[in-house]
């Protein structure tokens, strides 16, 4: 007579979770390679498409390689680094590179702020205002620049007939020294603001109200409300935006390639622009790349310093 079979204690489910599991690959491996069967194509794309072509400016900066020129690269080592930060030329590029960064973003985020405040104490109107202010942000960069260059137009242009009819007399706006770089700051003010005025508005939503409910009833003044509830929570996230848009001014190309092509001389010749010059007129491409890979060393050197003032700004 064979033995009782033991009896079952505890819930069922326990039973089922002792059972082995099927004999073939662990479900942990199965994810791990359906995992990386996702991120395959983008992670090959990126480095097809960003870190293989950093490398190989970074190997060219160092070489004589021209893109006319047969025959193989011969290694210069620094020549090409030591040449563009010794060059005079270079410190004027980036006077003017200085110059209309600081100019534009200021600007912008001067009028960013004060019509994303404007609009934010408005109860009726506000969704059609902020889509009225976005519409040049929606345009490309290219359809901007040929639109204000018949607006600056000596001969034909509007602001010109305007200024004309208010007994002002025309101005040379993109063929002067003294008004072409701030013709190139107005036009990238013009579309770029309103980046900077979505930014703020949306910080400006996000205020408590209960603060200034609590600063109305001790008949705190409009000015003490900006000065101590709405600047300090809306300036880090500010900042944040300043930083995008310094990144992107200093990378600036096409607004000046369409309006200026770099002139009238080399007023408005970004260091961008003429590092397209150099690559794409002279041929000269190692010391093209150089140039970027100094770019980027530049952007990621101020970047960090940036994030260092936002970090402590935070826990101030």
């Amino acid at each position: 007579m064979s033995d009782p079979a033991p009896p079952t204690t505890g819930d069922p489910g326990q039973v089922a979770s002792a059972t082995p599991p099927a004999p073939g690959r662990s479900r942990r491996l199965s994810d791990r390679r359906l995992a990386v069967a996702f991120i395959s194509p983008a992670l090959l794309l990126l480095l097809a498409m960003s870190v293989f072509p950093l490398l190989w400016a970074l190997y060219l900066s160092f070489t004589d390689y021209s893109a006319t020129r047969g025959g193989s690269a011969t290694f210069v080592w620094f020549e090409n680094y030591t040449a563009i930060l010794t060059s005079p030329q270079v410190h004027l590029r980036a006077l003017t590179t200085l110059i209309y960064v600081v100019g534009a973003v200021t600007l912008q985020t001067v009028l960013g702020f004060t019509i994303a405040y404007l609009i934010s104490r408005r109860t009726h109107g506000r969704g059609l205002l902020t889509t009225l202010f976005l519409v040049p942000m929606m345009l490309s960069q290219v359809v901007v620049g040929l639109f204000w260059r018949f607006m600056l137009d000596a001969q034909f242009g509007v602001i010109n007939s305007m200024l004309g009819s208010l007994g002002l007399g025309q101005v040379e706006w993109l063929t002067r020294q003294r008004t072409a770089l701030i013709s190139l700051i107005v036009v990238d003010t013009w579309q770029w603001t309103p980046f900077i005025m979505l930014i703020a508005l949306a910080g400006l939503t996000a205020v408590p109200k209960y603060l200034y409910e609590a600063a109305s009833i001790d008949r705190a003044s409009e000015w003490f409300r900006f000065r101590t509830i709405t600047l300090p929570l809306v300036w880090p996230l500010l900042l944040i935006a300043v930083l995008f848009r310094a990144i992107e001014a200093f990378r600036l190309f096409d607004l000046v390639y369409i309006l200026t092509s770099g002139g009238p001389g080399v007023s408005t010749e970004t260091l961008s622009f003429h590092v397209y010059k150099v690559a794409f007129l002279g041929f000269n491409t190692g010391t093209a790349s150089a140039y970027g890979i100094l770019m980027v060393v530049i952007v990621i050197v101020l970047t960090q310093l940036y994030l260092r003032y936002l970090n402590k700004l935070k826990e101030d």
